[in-house]
C-alpha cells in the first residue's frame, strides 16, 4: 500500500490534512549524548514553529527517529523540551540525543493523534510506548464479487468487497468458527477458479459442509438465503437464526422428510457449538472491545476481549514496551491509539480506568470509524462483571509473563556461561538450509531475543551459487550475503542489527564454512556455535561445536538444551516452509511465464485453446491469432519469443 512521506495511508484529502516540513539539522558532530547540543537543536526549530496542531519527530545524529509526539500547539509543546529541569530523566536522555526534528502540521489535534499512532508503528521509536504485536488480526470475510459469495479467513488491508466480521484474537479461533459456520450455513470456501472448474460436487459437499452451488445443487435464491442467515448470525442475531432452523427441522420431521430434518439438526448443533466455544458473560454488551490494564514489577499487561453481537470472538494479552516512567493512563491511551490504527473500532470501547486525553481519543476514533465511538468505564451490571473478568485475566497474564521472564533470564545466563559468550546476547540468529538434492535450495535466518522470537525479522535467502547438494557452499553464500549487507548498512554495529550469537544447524563442516566466510569479510568477533545431533541423529544428545574445534554437550534434561533445541527447531521449521513454497511455485510454473507481456489471463486463454505449453510453442502465427482472447500483437510476441530468427 502506497504511503505518503509522513507514513500515513493515502487519503482523498491528504494534501489538505497533513503538511510535512523537515527542519534543518542545526547541530552536527559526535553521536555522544549532549544535553546542550540537543536543547540548541530544539530551540532552532522552535523559532520556525507556529501554534498549530501537528506531529513532531525527534531525530538523532544518524537520522533515526527517537520519539514521535503530537500537539495541539506545536510551538508551545516543542518549546517545553528546552526547559530540561522540568523534564523526567527519560526525556532528558532523549533531548541529549536529539540533533534535529521533523514537523508535520495537521488540521486538528485529533488528526495529529491518528498520525502519531501511524508514525509510531512505522518507526518504532526508542522513547515511545510501543504496542509490540507483529501480527495483524484475522477477520471472517463474506466476499461480494461473486453470485455465490465465498466465506474465508482474511488478514491485512480490507480491500476486497464484502462483509468483514472481527477482529478475532487468533487464526485458530477464526478457523474453528469458519468450520462451524460451513456446517451451519453450507457456504462455499473454495476459490473462484476452483468453483468454475467443477463438474461434480467436491468432498465438502459429501461431508455436509457445502451446498455445492458450483454444480447447481442449490440455486442463487437459496444460496442468498443462506448468506442472509449467516450475516444475521455473525451480526448478533443468532437467536432468530436458531429459531428459524428449529422451525424448519420440525416441519421437515412432520412431513416425514427425515433427510432434511437430519440436515437441520446438524446445522442446529453447529450453531450451538459456536455459541458454546464463544461462551462468556457478554449478554447485553452488543458490539464492544473490552480492555483492562495490570501493572507489576515495572511491566504492564493489557487484556483485550472482542465482543460482537454478545459473542466472544477471542481475547489476547498485550505487553507494551518502553513503559518505564510513563503513567498507566497514558500507556493505556497510547496502546489503544496504536491498536486502532489497524483495527476498525466498534461503537463501544470499555476500559477499567479513565484515560489520559480520553475525549480526544474518542474524537479521533470517530473520524477513523465514520460513526460515534464511546470510551467508557462500566460501573454496574453485565459490563462491570465483564470488566472484572478482563482485569483478572490481565493480572494472571502478567504473572505468567513475569514467571516466564524470570525463567528465561536464568536460562539465558546459564546459556551464556555454557557457550562461553562475553555477554548475554540481546539478539540470536539461527541459520538453516533446506533443499532436495540441491533443487529449490533456500537458506533461512530466524531471530530471537530475550522476550522470544522476532518473527518480523526472519529472512529467507534463495540460494543462487550452489547448484548441487552442497550444504557448505549454501551456508557460505547465506552468511556472505547476510553479513556483507550488515557491513554496508550498519558498519558501526550500533543499529541493533548485529547478533550477539550465531547458531548454525550443522556440525564441523558448516562451522568451518561460516567461520571462513566471516573471516574473509574481516569479521572475527561474532560468536559462532554449530548445533548437530548426536549419535544416530538422536535429538537430546546434541553436540555443540565451537570455532576452535572444541565440542561440548549438555545433560538431556537441561533447560539450556531445551532452549537451544527450540531455537534450532524453529529455524528448521522456517527453512522447510520456505523450501516448500519455492518448490510449489516451481511445480506450477509454466514455460509461458517466461514470455514478456503474457499475464495470467492470456496464459490461461492459450492453454485452454492449445492444451499444453508445448503445443503453444509449436503453433503457427495464424493459429496463435485465432486463439480466443489473444490479440494479433500478443500472438506476434509469443511467436517471436519461440522463433527469434523468424
Amino acid at each position: 500500500m502506497a504511503r505518503t512521506p509522513a507514513g500515513s495511508p493515502p487519503h482523498p484529502k491528504g494534501a489538505e490534512r497533513f503538511h510535512e516540513e523537515r527542519a534543518t539539522y542545526t547541530v552536527r558532530g559526535a553521536a555522544q549524548p549532549d544535553l546542550e547540543a540537543g536543547v540548541a537543536a530544539i530551540r532552532e526549530v522552535v523559532r520556525t514553529l507556529k501554534p498549530k496542531p501537528g506531529v513532531y519527530r525527534m531525530i538523532d545524529v544518524r537520522g533515526d527517529v527517537l520519539y514521535v509526539g503530537k500537539a495541539r500547539a506545536l510551538k508551545n509543546r516543542v518549546a517545553n523540551y528546552t526547559q530540561v529541569a522540568g523534564l523526567p530523566l527519560r526525556l532528558q536522555r532523549m533531548v541529549a540525543q536529539t540533533r534535529g526534528m521533523e514537523i508535520i502540521t495537521t488540521n486538528s489535534e485529533a488528526e495529529a493523534l491518528l498520525l502519531e499512532a501511524q508514525l509510531i508503528k512505522r518507526f518504532r521509536p526508542a522513547y515511545n510506548v510501543l504496542l509490540r504485536d507483529d501480527k495483524s488480526f484475522p477477520f471472517i470475510l463474506l466476499r461480494a464479487e461473486h453470485d455465490f459469495p465465498r466465506i474465508m479467513k482474511h488478514r491485512g488491508a480490507r480491500k476486497a468487497k464484502g462483509d468483514y466480521y472481527g477482529p478475532f484474537a487468533s487464526a485458530g479461533s477464526v478457523n474453528t468458527t469458519i468450520n462451524a459456520l460451513q456446517k451451519l450455513f453450507l457456504l462455499r470456501s473454495c476459490t473462484d477458479s476452483f468453483f468454475s472448474r467443477r463438474d461434480r460436487p467436491c468432498l465438502l459437499y459429501q461431508i455436509k459442509r457445502c451446498s455445492a452451488p458450483c454444480v447447481g445443487r442449490i440455486d442463487k435464491a437459496g444460496y442468498d438465503e443462506l448468506i442472509r442467515e449467516a450475516k444475521d448470525f455473525l451480526g448478533g442475531r443468532s437467536g432468530a437464526v436458531q429459531k428459524k432452523i428449529e422451525t424448519q427441522m420440525a416441519a421437515a420431521a412432520e412431513a416425514l422428510d427425515f433427510e432434511t430434518a437430519a440436515t437441520m439438526r446438524d446445522r442446529l448443533r453447529a450453531a450451538t457449538f459456536i455459541q458454546g466455544t464463544q461462551a462468556i458473560n457478554a449478554e447485553g454488551v452488543g458490539n464492544a472491545d473490552v480492555f483492562a490494564l495490570a501493572e507489576k514489577g515495572g511491566q504492564v499487561a493489557i487484556q483485550a476481549f472482542f465482543i460482537r453481537g454478545g459473542q466472544n470472538w477471542g481475547h489476547r494479552a498485550f505487553f507494551p514496551s518502553h513503559t518505564q516512567g510513563v503513567e498507566e493512563e497514558e500507556v493505556f491511551a497510547r496502546v489503544l491509539a496504536q491498536f486502532y490504527e489497524e483495527v476498525p473500532p466498534p461503537r463501544t470501547i470499555l476500559v477499567d480506568r479513565k484515560l489520559a486525553e480520553g475525549e480526544l481519543l474518542e474524537l479521533a476514533l470517530c473520524e477513523v470509524a465514520g460513526h460515534r465511538v464511546e470510551i467508557s468505564v462500566p460501573q454496574r451490571g453485565d459490563r462491570r462483571r465483564l470488566m472484572e473478568q478482563a482485569s483478572r485475566n490481565a493480572a494472571e497474564a502478567l504473572d505468567r509473563r513475569l514467571a516466564e521472564s524470570g525463567t528465561q533470564a536464568r536460562t539465558l545466563r546459564e546459556m551464556t556461561e555454557f557457550l562461553e559468550l562475553p555477554e548475554e546476547p540481546r539478539r540470536i540468529e539461527i541459520y538453516d538450509n533446506s533443499h532436495i538434492q540441491g533443487a529449490n535450495a533456500v537458506g533461512a535466518m530466524v531471530v530471537a531475543g530475550p522476550e522470544g522470537f522476532l518473527k518480523n525479522q526472519y529472512r529467507k535467502f534463495n540460494i543462487k551459487s550452489a547448484q548441487t547438494n552442497d550444504d557448505f557452499g549454501m551456508m557460505r553464500e547465506v552468511m556472505g550475503r547476510r553479513f556483507g549487507r550488515a557491513l554496508d548498512e550498519d558498519p558501526d554495529r550500533d543499529g541493533g542489527s548485529w547478533p550477539g550469537l550465531v547458531l548454525i544447524d550443522g556440525g564441523k563442516g558448516q562451522m568451518s564454512s561460516v567461520r571462513d566466510t566471516l573471516e574473509e569479510l574481516g569479521i572475527e568477533d561474532v560468536p559462532l556455535i554449530g548445533v548437530s545431533k548426536g549419535p544416530d541423529r538422536n535429538a537430546g544428545r546434541e553436540v555443540f561445536h565451537f570455532p576452535d574445534g572444541r565440542e561440548k554437550t549438555l545433560p538431556v534434561n537441561s533447560p539450556v538444551l531445551f532452549y537451544l533445541q527450540r531455537l534450532r527447531d524453529e529455524a528448521h521449521r522456517f527453512a522447510i516452509g520456505a523450501h516448500r513454497q519455492k518448490r510449489s511455485r516451481a511445480i506450477t510454473a509454466s514455460p509461458l511465464d517466461e514470455i514478456p507481456g503474457i499475464g495470467p489471463s492470456r496464459k490461461r486463454a492459450l492453454l485452454l485453446h492449445f492444451g499444453t505449453a508445448g503445443k503453444v510453442r509449436a503453433a503457427a502465427l495464424e493459429d496463435l491469432q485465432r486463439a480466443p482472447g489473444v490479440s494479433a500483437a500478443v500472438a506476434q510476441a509469443v511467436y517471436d519469443f519461440y522463433h527469434p530468427s523468424g
